[in-house]
């Protein structure tokens, strides 16, 4: 990042009220950390201890030399903040129920604030709980906060969760002297990330403009100096390329708050975006940057001095401590998890030549990840005498990171899909399989055709199957044709008329099959899709649908996305006789499953 020239810097200048005496102040800022302890892509290349000889990114090593080095520069006059969304996204957040390892590892690399995002909500208020309250066994911890969370009066699901608050472990505001500045700091969940919060409830969420009045109110009554927001919201682009988003919406409706710290939507802000004198700041994803805020007094009153984003790579000399703690706990993932599963944390499984990506910011149908694991998933189902399946496919929404070139261990391939648990201990969403006629079939190729231009989310890939489509005429006549792929690449046509019973069965992880069973809510009753089993019979229980991998074992055995792609990988060819199979050039390219026909 190049530094700000003196006229931009000028331009960004920001009164805010303080005491009399000349103080500067440094903000150092993350968000959506991911648990992205090890950097990333592949972890096998990163080596934080030794400089410019790798092409990796993040890693907290990196990231606590980086806090403690500007924290020398600053002396005490230093806070560093997290925007939320730290956990979530690699093996690593896999044990945090039983090692609440992250949190303690935060604060030791100088963290003073954590604020609560989505993704710590994934496994449910009282698994958050859990976390946070073996965390505190392990040592101490940043202040957590959220602010406008709401508990339930009638269900006790949510009560460990806020006994934390009531303990003041998670707070709705805190202050902070630094300096001989009084800091008034708050956090909220914004409307987007709510909604996408499901696994938050019996918790709910007061309206965060609402809520975030109420705050400045609460801290200005304090006689706090500056009031800053943790906003867990984001900041996006509109239509027109201008900043836009919920955190724009906060700063522009909700006097008194003096900086806005934002997550949620990943988003590299190089400059701070000023709306109504108020500074909004986001530091991109998965600890590529921290961000470096230094307002500075001059005659009783500061001014936005300056702002960078430091890029988090191989320049940066990691900390050895917080190596050695990650190495650690890298130990505790493969004895806990992986050893059972017959893999290493970091054994390579496979080798890539070219990446592979998923990136909801571009166009999606030139994705080559999203058909690759939609294959994966298909090969696992197919090929290992579990049923089979006819059509195999996964969101985009469920695609959380890229395959980069090189050798890939069991720690890469989790962070392509890390989402979800079952019920059997081993992380990830279950495969879960359905069955529906061939007009049902089209009738869900067709709402997920529409669906995904509302959200990049929903955009879905597809194995097993090849359709031909108008993308110009209306729901449910988009679609003209639709072909089942038979092992050996033959194509059998559907019929798609009413008259036709036959079953097909469609696979997906059980978060994504449950969209199945509320097409009809979903489009107000236009289209009905009814989940059936192999026999016909209607399903309403979801979880009735999960593959079971090992039918000689008591329980369900369940199949995992992560598990499927390793599989996959494993019985490719070894190109160059290196003893790792190599990824199958197939991919190097897009791999479609609709074709455009306008007639």
């Amino acid at each position: 990042m190049k530094k700000l020239s003196a006229a931009f810097t000028l331009l960004l200048l920001v009164t805010l009220p303080v005491r009399s005496q000349d103080v500067k102040l440094t903000i150092l800022h993350t968000n959506d950390l991911h648990s992205r302890l090890a950097g990333f892509a592949p972890e096998s290349a990163y080596t934080p201890l030794i400089i410019n000889n790798d092409r990796t990114i993040g890693g907290f090593a990196r990231i606590a030399s980086i806090i403690k080095n500007e924290k020398q520069k600053s002396g005490q006059n230093t806070l560093v903040i997290d925007a939320g969304d730290f956990l979530m996204g690699t093996l690593f957040h896999t044990v945090e129920t039983e090692t609440g390892f992250q949190l303690p590892l935060m604060k030791r690399m100088g963290y003073d604030i954590v604020a609560i995002g989505n993704h710590e909500f994934d496994f449910g208020p009282e698994a958050l709980a859990r976390i946070i309250t073996n965390s505190l066994k392990a040592g101490d911890i940043p202040q957590i906060l959220l602010g406008n969370a709401v508990f339930s009066r009638t269900d006790d699901s949510d009560n460990s969760l806020e006994d934390l608050y009531k303990k003041e472990v998670i707070r709705r505001t805190t202050i902070r002297d630094i300096g001989g500045i009084k800091i008034g700091i708050f956090s909220l969940l914004g409307v987007d990330a709510v909604k996408v919060s499901p696994k938050a409830r019996p918790v709910t969420f007061l309206n965060p403009l609402s809520f975030a009045e109420k705050a400045v109110k609460e801290l200005k009554s304090a006689n706090c100096n500056i009031i800053i927001c943790v906003s867990h919201s984001g900041v996006v682009k509109d239509k027109n390329g201008k900043w836009a988003g919920e955190d724009i919406s906060l700063a522009s409706k909700v006097h008194g708050i003096d900086l806005i710290i934002s997550g949620h939507t990943h988003t590299v802000l190089s400059r701070p975006e000023i709306v109504n004198g108020v500074p909004v700041v986001q530091a991109g994803e998965l600890g590529e940057y921290v961000g470096k805020i230094v307002l500075s007094g001059k005659n009783g009153r500061y001014s936005l001095e300056s702002y960078k984003l430091i890029p988090v790579n191989d320049s940066i000399p990691g900390d050895k401590v917080t190596d050695d703690l990650i190495k650690g706990q890298q130990n505790v993932i493969t004895e806990k998890i992986l050893e059972p599963l017959k893999l290493d944390y970091s054994k390579p499984v496979a080798e890539s030549g070219f990446m592979l990506e998923c990136d909801e910011h571009g166009n999606l149908d030139d994705s080559n990840l999203g058909p690759f694991v939609a294959d994966a998933i298909h090969y696992f189902l197919n090929c290992h005498g579990l049923g089979g399946d006819d059509v195999s496919m996964v969101s985009a929404g469920v695609i959380r990171d890229r395959m980069m070139p090189g050798f890939q261990s069991a720690a890469d391939i989790f962070r392509i899909v890390p989402l979800g648990s079952g019920s059997d201990g081993i992380p990830g969403y279950a495969l879960s399989r359905l069955y529906v006629t061939g007009r049902e079939l089209k009738n869900i190729l067709e709402v997920l055709l529409v669906a995904q231009r509302s959200n990049p989310d929903y955009h879905c890939y597809f194995s097993g199957v090849k359709a031909e489509y108008n993308p110009d005429r209306r729901l449910l006549k988009k679609i003209s044709k639709i072909d089942i792929e038979k092992p050996g690449g033959k194509l059998v046509n559907v019929d798609l008329s009413k008259r036709n019973k036959k079953l097909y069965s469609i696979a997906a992880n059980s978060y994504m099959l449950q969209f199945v069973s509320i097409i009809k809510k979903k489009t107000h009753g236009i289209v009905n899709v009814v989940p059936k089993d192999k026999n016909g019979v209607k399903v309403t229980d979801m979880s009735l649908g999960t593959v079971d991998i090992d039918a000689n074992r008591d329980g369900v055995q369940e199949g995992k996305e992560w598990l499927a792609v390793i599989d996959y990988l494993k019985q490719m060819k070894d190109t160059n006789g290196d003893g790792v199979p190599n990824l199958d050039s197939l991919y190097s390219k897009p791999v479609r499953t609709f074709t455009v026909v306008r007639k």
